[in-house]
C-alpha cells in the first residue's frame, strides 16, 4: 500500500516535476558545473547499501595538500538555496520509484554512521528511509542526533498511511518556512560520533 501510494503520487506531480527537474539541472550545470548529480552509497532497508542521488550543492575546492575543502567553503549561495527549500532532494524520488526509499520514513544516512549506532537506534533500519520523515517535520538538522534517533524509532513503531499524509503536508509547511534546514551556526548536520552509553 506505501508503496502504491508512494508511486501514484510521484506519477500524478510528474507534470510538474518534470520542468522543474530540468530547470533545476540546468541551474546547477551553470553554477557548479559537472556532474549535476550526487550519488552516494547510504544505508537502506535493514541497512542494505544502496545508492542515492541528489543534485549537486557543493563545489569540488580542495586545498593545497588535494583534500576536499569543509563542507562550509565548499557549499555555494546556490547549493544554500537548493537545501533550503529542500529541491535538491528532487532526484530522490527515482530511489522512491525503484523502491530503494519512500516518500517518509528515517533519512537515509552516511554508511560510516552504522557501527556507532545503539542496537535500538538501529531499529530505524526496520523500514525504508524517507525523503522526509518525522524527525524533518520536528526540527530537522537543528536538533540533536539523539532527538533525531528518538523520533525515527517513534515513527517506526508508530508508522501509518494517516501518519505519512500529515508527515508531508508538515514537510510542505517547513520546506516554505525554511525551519530548521541547520543547527544555529552550521552549514550541514554536525558528524555523528556515535551513541550515547
Amino acid at each position: 500500500m506505501k508503496r502504491f501510494f508512494d508511486s501514484l503520487l510521484i506519477i500524478l506531480s510528474l507534470p510538474i516535476l518534470i520542468p522543474l527537474f530540468i530547470l533545476i539541472a540546468l541551474l546547477v550545470r551553470v553554477n557548479l558545473g559537472s556532474p549535476v548529480i550526487f550519488i552516494q552509497s547510504r544505508p537502506g532497508l535493514n541497512g542494505r547499501l544502496f545508492n542515492l542521488i541528489k543534485f549537486r550543492t557543493m563545489t569540488y575546492n580542495i586545498n593545497d595538500v588535494g583534500v576536499l575543502r569543509s563542507d562550509s567553503e565548499r557549499l555555494t549561495k546556490f547549493g544554500k538555496f537548493l537545501r533550503l527549500t529542500s529541491l535538491d532532494e528532487l532526484p530522490e524520488l527515482w530511489n522512491v520509484l525503484n523502491g530503494t526509499m519512500s516518500l517518509v520514513g528515517p533519512r537515509p544516512l552516511l554508511k560510516e554512521y552504522l557501527p556507532l549506532y545503539s542496537d535500538l537506534q538501529l531499529r530505524r533500519h526496520n523500514v525504508n528511509p524517507g525523503i522526509t520523515g518525522w524527525a524533518q517535520i520536528n526540527g530537522r538538522n537543528a536538533i540533536s542526533w539523539e532527538d533525531k534517533f528518538d523520533f525515527d524509532l517513534w515513527y517506526v513503531d508508530n508508522q501509518s498511511f494517516l501518519l505519512d499524509i500529515k508527515i508531508l503536508l508538515l514537510t510542505v509547511i517547513r520546506v516554505i518556512t525554511r525551519d530548521g534546514v541547520s543547527a544555529k551556526g552550521e552549514a550541514t548536520m554536525s558528524k555523528f560520533t556515535g551513541a550515547k552509553k
